[in-house]
Parts: C-alpha cells; sequence; structure tokens
C-alpha cells in the first residue's frame, strides 16, 4: 500500500483501528504486537503518549509494513509532518483543520480528520477528509450515524470514544465504516500483569464482531 486511496481502502477493510496511549514505551511495543497477532495490524500512537514520534520511528521501523502505522490526536500540521517523517502512514485528529488534511495529502497519506455535527461532517468531507472521525461518538450513539447517512450515504464515518468489544459490531450495522477501539481493547489489568495473549484474544474478538456485521453495503466504500 503505497498511495492514500489504497491505506484509507485497508483501513476500511480491517474495520477497526487499535488506538494506543501509554506511558511505558517497552509495554507499548509488546501491545503493538499483541494486537496485531490477533488480525488487528491498524494501529494509532496517538500524541498525548509520552515521546509519540520517537516511539513511532521506532515501531516503523521494528514492525516495517507488517503493521499499518498511524498518528493521533493531532491537533497541529507540524506535528503530523513530524509523526509522517518519523513513519506514520494516516492522520487522525479529535477536530477538524484544513491544514492537517492538507499535511497528509502533501505525502499522499489518507487523514481521518474529527466532527460531530452533520455540518462538521460535511466540511471535513468537502476538505477533503478520507474518513471523518466522529468524536465522542459515545455521547451521540449509533442512532445518530442511522440518522446522518439517510440523507449523507455516501459519508465514510469511524465512531471513537463509546466502542466496546460487545458493540463493535452494532456500529458497523449502524453504518461506521470502521470503528476506533482504545482502552476496551487494550484491558489495562492484562498490560499490567504483561499477559499479552489477552490483547490478541480481543483483537480476534474485535474483528469476528465486525465481519459477522459487515454485508454488501460496505464493498462499495472500498475503492
Amino acid at each position: 500500500m503505497t498511495s492514500r486511496t489504497e491505506i484509507a481502502s485497508e483501513l476500511i477493510r480491517q474495520g477497526a483501528i487499535a488506538v494506543v496511549r501509554m506511558a511505558d514505551a517497552e509495554k507499548l511495543i509488546r501491545v503493538v504486537e499483541a494486537v496485531a497477532e490477533g488480525g488487528l495490524t491498524a494501529i494509532e500512537i496517538t500524541l498525548t503518549t509520552p515521546r509519540a514520534v520517537e516511539l513511532i520511528s521506532e515501531i516503523s521501523s521494528r514492525f516495517g509494513d507488517s503493521i499499518l502505522l498511524g498518528v493521533g490526536s493531532v491537533l497541529r500540521a507540524e506535528d503530523a509532518r513530524a509523526a509522517i517523517d518519523a513513519g506514520a502512514r494516516f492522520v487522525v485528529s479529535p477536530i477538524f483543520k484544513k491544514e492537517i488534511i492538507d499535511t497528509a495529502h502533501a505525502r499522499n497519506l489518507p487523514a481521518l480528520a474529527g466532527a460531530f455535527t452533520p455540518t462538521e461532517i460535511q466540511v471535513a468531507i468537502d476538505a477533503g477528509a478520507d474518513i471523518v472521525k466522529v468524536f465522542p461518538a459515545g455521547v451521540v450513539g449509533m442512532a445518530f450515524f442511522k440518522a446522518v447517512l439517510a440523507p449523507m450515504p455516501k459519508c465514510r464515518l469511524m465512531p471513537t470514544g463509546g466502542v466496546t468489544l460487545e458493540n463493535a459490531g452494532d456500529w458497523i450495522r449502524a453504518g461506521a465504516c470502521a470503528v476506533g477501539i482504545g482502552s476496551a481493547l487494550l484491558d489495562k489489568d492484562a498490560i499490567t500483569s504483561g499477559t499479552f495473549e489477552i490483547l490478541t484474544e480481543r483483537a480476534a474478538t474485535l474483528l469476528l464482531s465486525i465481519e459477522q456485521a459487515r454485508d454488501r453495503t460496505y464493498q462499495s466504500l472500498i475503492r
């Protein structure tokens, strides 16, 4: 995958992005490894993680093309640029800023822009957002997705916040093209105890629920 379109299509095909924010660099790498072993290879390292850009560089060098590595919690174009230089291959923001989208597109990489209302969603799409991250999605719920997609059926919406292993498939059925999932996937007790195989199992469970929820509708989202 070398182009913006191909990477965005792979994110949608996979159906989920693991959102990782941790202070312990060594455990973070183990988390990435465990989640990827469960089949979830789309990994977002948030800029709220200490030394995030350095870790993105290290993870990119270590895992190469075996994972699809992105950067999250991006609030400024210069931070997006630094993360891309370090090896990030997609950019996720909780907000809409056209300059962040433009920075990703200048490197032929997809941008996932944050939005919360139908107007914001359309503004982000008009600015070129490849996927719109609805955040915090748990506040508006799945009924919001269905309502928005009724008059705007071609929107690529990804909920973040409020996604769990139990409801991920329901979000897909409500019209999400993919989901962003963090704490519900990355069990803190498992990480603390070093039982990373639990994360592998949770990642596999998540992907299975998404696969079972999908139907032909989503083939039109993958271009």
